[in-house]
């Protein structure tokens, strides 16, 4: 009698809202993968941070997953296949994951030095829920190289870890919002290319102390100092002061978290952009360029508003005319519409905001920065992270030319802020 194999159930979930764009538009050339760093005080043992991931990884189930094809939408499955091989670091910064050369997971861990990385595919969550995860690989990996820390901790997560895996967008949302936004072609840094899949990477490393200073003097939070700054170092230098029909448009990630008291893993964020529009034929000071960013984005930064942004996205997701459209379709819509979007913005600046670490792994941890992938029209992006009394900011690009990052940190130290660059060393290749 021939035996029938047990097949076991595996547990699934639902992409988010925003998740079920990046399977649709990522391959090669646009990756849709980030990288979160740890750097610590000490040389990474490989064994150890093996270790450290296993230990971790099944507290996570938004990580411990893989992405399959339905009829109607991609969808997560549970994956317990066996880590992919955690080494030290040997290719450019937010490659492409084939989910089946990597055992089926959606993240990597590698290291280099003193530094941690996780590199995610951004279907599976935001920064802040990466950052959720790293954490705990850190102290986790701290933990087994110092045992002598056992008599100050316990062998398991942090209080603060949130493991929550909530839909915020669909718990949060306004039925039948209309679209509040309009999409206008931006100017787009071109340049030569690098080859494909290298980056260019810089890391500007501040006090935290100088940057809040120098925002203060403006009157301006740090993000929109930031965002001043950078699409002042836009028009110096690519524009070179002259005027144009398009608008320099930077989008801002905004973490929806604490607006919402959401303590979600999944993605919850929205885009807000800052538009300038050059007209004059004479050039803009810096601070009439900070005056029109600081307005665009305080005009847009605001509870209802971000509500309305992502609440007309998810009111479309629970139509129930599109839910029935079968996947091949949608990714035929989907495509066309972010592709046109994908023109309405120059760059993004994202701040992932104040990194805290718990007592007494604080001790053996020196910094915290990413690096954002390219994403198309864009090929240039800042990230920034700040941890104790420093902020670490990075330029990552895919053109050789670097005159808006020379522009940019010039601006900063004619403002009083002591930076210190560190490159992967390609704009010297």
């Amino acid at each position: 009698m021939m035996s029938r194999k047990r097949v076991k159930n595996l547990k699934w979930d639902k992409l988010d809202n925003t998740a079920n764009l990046f399977p649709v538009i990522a391959h090669e050339g646009m990756s849709n993968v980030y990288r979160i760093s740890v750097v610590l005080k000490e040389e990474i043992v490989g064994d150890l941070l093996k270790q450290a991931v296993e230990k971790v990884l099944p507290y996570f189930d938004i990580f411990k997953c893989t992405i399959k094809k339905g009829f109607f939408w991609f969808y997560f499955e549970e994956n317990n296949a066996k880590l992919p091989a955690i080494k030290e670091e040997d290719t450019y910064p937010c490659m492409f994951i084939n989910q089946h050369s990597n055992n089926n997971y959606l993240f990597k861990v590698s290291y280099y030095k003193k530094r941690i990385n996780l590199e995610v595919f951004h279907a599976l969550t935001d920064g802040n829920g990466a950052l959720n995860f790293l954490r705990e690989i850190t102290y986790a990996y701290i933990r087994l190289a110092h045992p002598e820390l056992m008599e100050q901790v316990s062998d398991t997560l942090a209080p603060e870890t949130s493991l929550d895996k909530e839909d915020s967008y669909v718990q949060n949302y306004k039925s039948k919002q209309k679209k509040t936004y309009k999409t206008t072609k931006a100017v787009v840094v071109k340049g030569e290319k690098l080859p494909m899949n290298q980056f260019a990477v810089i890391h500007g490393i501040m006090p935290v102390a100088d940057i809040k200073q120098a925002a203060k003097k403006y009157g301006m939070t740090i993000n929109s100092y930031i965002v001043s700054a950078y699409t002042y170092a836009i028009y110096k230098s690519y524009l070179h002061g002259a005027p144009s029909a398009k608008p320099i448009t930077i989008a801002v990630p905004v973490n929806l978290r604490p607006y919402f008291n959401s303590d979600t893993n999944k993605n919850f964020f929205v885009v807000v952009s800052s538009q300038f529009l050059p007209e004059k034929e004479e050039e803009y000071t810096f601070e009439e360029i900070a005056t029109i960013v600081k307005k665009s984005l305080e005009e847009q930064i605001n509870k209802e508003n971000l509500e309305k942004l992502f609440s007309y996205n998810v009111s479309n997701e629970k139509n129930l005319m599109l839910r029935s459209v079968p996947l091949f379709i949608k990714k035929l819509a989907m495509k066309y519409v972010y592709m046109a979007s994908a023109k309405a913005n120059t760059s993004t600046v994202t701040n992932l905001g104040m990194i805290k670490t718990s007592e007494p792994y604080s001790a053996y941890i020196d910094r915290f920065q990413a690096i954002l992938s390219m994403s198309h029209g864009q090929n240039i992006k800042i990230t920034v992270f700040s941890y104790n009394e420093d902020m670490v900011l990075t330029f990552s690009a895919n053109i050789r030319d670097n005159d808006i990052q020379k522009t940019f940190f010039r601006k900063l130290s004619e403002d009083g802020i002591k930076v210190s660059i560190e490159t992967n060393g390609v704009y010297y290749e």
